[in-house]
């Protein structure tokens, strides 16, 4: 009889698993020698949290069950950031928990900690296997959950049942439902008489209209409604779309903020867009989403509906009298065209010798980058550039640490988005404090080759949304410096291609030797620190809070700061 441990490798590899990633450790080796001789990789992160972002990256680009493991203790404990993205993304992510001996739980043993109590805020199935008889069910229940309710399992267990003889050598199977899920009729016809009445309809598409696209558009076009698509549903609707108007937010465009707020009814469409502050109160709210718990919980609702946004689209469509008027939608278009100008008038090259503007960085990016290649921004300034400058097409990819909003998340979900295929362009939008932070995941590129990601890093010396939303909110800048070293230097040390760009005309030359670069490449691009990423619209207390910020800062003695800033900004207002 083959052990425990040995069970579990096989139920994985029988259910599709190609990969895991994680970091060895003395109650993990009953697994990972298991691993030893299958046909399932082994990723050797530096990091346990990097192990749990690149199994959510793996997830969030191919849609299937990803693994990552970790030891006893911190080993596992290091997971939890990393998985916490993974269930807000709701990503389907299984985590193999390796405990203490089970004779010394319960009594303050080295290392010890409670892990089903850690991991249950950031999962939608934890247990802990205390003998041999429970496996392989739980395993099958922990996928089975992960898979179904698109977010993390854990399986906790300690290393001595791991390595104890399995009761049995049964190969448990999960299956996956794909069910139709459609308002009831008078759920619709309510839906219809509403958008019907209404003389104005703007719709606001997120992640669950992914598989929508060509339904959303439809409904699109009976209403003569302009689309605001929420920045997890970008790479979904963005394509392909006449009626798109961009993104509304602290991240967006004011072309989708105005749409928004000039509209009678907003027709939420598979979106947990969470920012109340930027829904309108006067306008008629009528929300679908396959999970009823969402409902409302953004903004007060006229109508709720449980359905899946295709079926409920296609379903919904027949019911809409298609609207003569279109002066909403001409008039949000025409103002989204003059918005896309003016942001694409930023994404210039400055003179020789004055620092680079990141949104020239970004614009050559997307210009560049392979037609189905996968962006991977960081959470700050970066999310910002790949949200207003990268187009989607269909067939990019778009991922992020977008609900939980973490430092560090696109050096580490790129391992897994790369290693999922390798031929595929995966590029991480790296900033200088993201990078830094993970800094020790360059090697896993290496050790793990080939995982060409391209590295792209805003390298302007500062936490720099941070030093933003200090600013905004009337704080003197402090403890936002960044003393960097040279990141193509410590890139060209541990193996990979590395350059350091600091002058706007090597850019473009940079970003394409280091795309047709055979490996895994890095390009440090220093940018202007004092590049400001203006909000759609800018309330009171923000103004408020600016002025109060350089008022503070020319009275501390920083007033050159200021200078500086007006320097960079002057052509985001004339």
């Amino acid at each position: 009889m083959a052990t425990v441990a040995q069970n579990m490798v096989d139920t994985l590899e029988a259910n599709g698993v190609e990969r895991v990633y994680g970091i060895p450790g003395d109650s993990l080796n009953g697994f990972t020698d298991a691993l030893r001789n299958s046909k399932i990789e082994w990723v050797h992160v530096r990091h346990e949290e990097a192990a749990a972002f690149a199994a959510a990256g793996e997830a969030g680009v191919t849609g299937d069950l990803a693994v990552c493991a970790g030891s006893c203790g911190p080993g596992n404990l290091h997971l939890i950031n990393g998985l916490f993205d993974a269930q807000r993304s709701r990503v389907p992510v299984l985590a193999i928990a390796a405990h203490i001996p089970s004779a010394e739980i319960g009594s303050n043993y080295f290392q010890e900690t409670h892990p089903q109590e850690l991991f249950r805020e950031c999962s939608v199935y934890v247990e802990n296997v205390s003998t041999p008889a429970q496996m392989p069910r739980v395993l099958r229940l922990a996928m089975q959950a992960a898979v179904e309710k698109r977010g993390v399992a854990v399986v906790v267990i300690p290393g001595d049942v791991a390595l104890d003889e399995a009761v049995s050598n049964n190969i448990a199977q999960i299956t996956t439902a794909r069910p139709r899920v459609i308002p009831q009729k008078a759920e619709l016809e309510r839906a219809a008489s509403l958008l019907n009445d209404t003389k104005k309809v703007t719709i606001l598409a997120g992640a669950g209209a992914a598989d929508a696209h060509d339904e959303v558009i439809a409904l699109a076009d009976a209403l003569k409604a302009p689309i605001v698509h929420a920045l997890r549903g970008k790479q979904y609707l963005e394509h392909d779309n006449p009626f798109d108007v961009g993104m509304t937010g602290l991240l967006g465009f004011t072309s989708g903020y105005r749409a928004m707020e000039d509209s009678d009814l907003v027709l939420m469409l598979g979106t947990d867009f969470p920012y109340q502050q930027f829904y309108p109160e006067h306008a008629l709210k009528v929300q679908v989403d396959i999970r009823g718990e969402n409902l409302g919980r953004r903004t007060p609702l006229d109508l709720g509906i449980v359905g899946d946004v295709r079926d409920t689209a296609e379903a919904l469509l027949p019911l809409i009298k298609p609207k003569k008027s279109q002066a909403h939608l001409d008039s949000s278009i025409d103002h989204y065209k003059k918005t896309r100008k003016k942001l694409d008038e930023l994404a210039t090259p400055t003179a020789r010798g004055k620092l680079i503007h990141p949104q020239y960085v970004a614009r050559l990016v997307n210009e560049l980058a392979a037609d189905d290649a996968v962006f991977l921004p960081d959470v700050g300034s970066p999310v910002v550039w790949a949200a207003r400058y990268l187009e989607m097409n269909g067939k990019r990819g778009l991922i992020g640490s977008f609900n939980h909003g973490s430092m560090a998340n696109a050096v580490s979900q790129a391992i897994g988005v790369q290693a999922a295929d390798r031929k595929r362009q995966v590029v991480a939008l790296a900033g200088d404090g993201g990078l830094a932070m993970m800094l020790g995941e360059l090697l896993t590129f290496k050790q793990n080759e080939p995982l060409p990601v391209k590295i792209i890093v805003f390298s302007n010396s500062s936490l720099n949304f941070v030093e933003l939303e200090m600013k905004a909110a009337g704080f003197v800048t402090y403890g936002t410096e960044l003393s960097n070293p040279d990141f193509s230097a410590v890139a060209r040390a541990v193996g990979l291609y590395g350059v350091r760009v600091t002058e706007s005309d090597q850019v473009e030359g940079a970003l394409r030797e280091a795309f047709a670069y055979d490996g895994p490449a890095l390009v440090e691009i220093v940018t202007d620190r004092q590049e400001l990423s203006m909000p759609p619209t800018i309330n009171l207390e923000q103004m408020r809070g600016f002025t109060l910020y350089t008022l503070r800062t020319v009275l501390s003695g920083r007033g050159d700061e200021i200078l500086d800033l007006a320097k960079t900004n002057l052509r985001q207002i004339f």
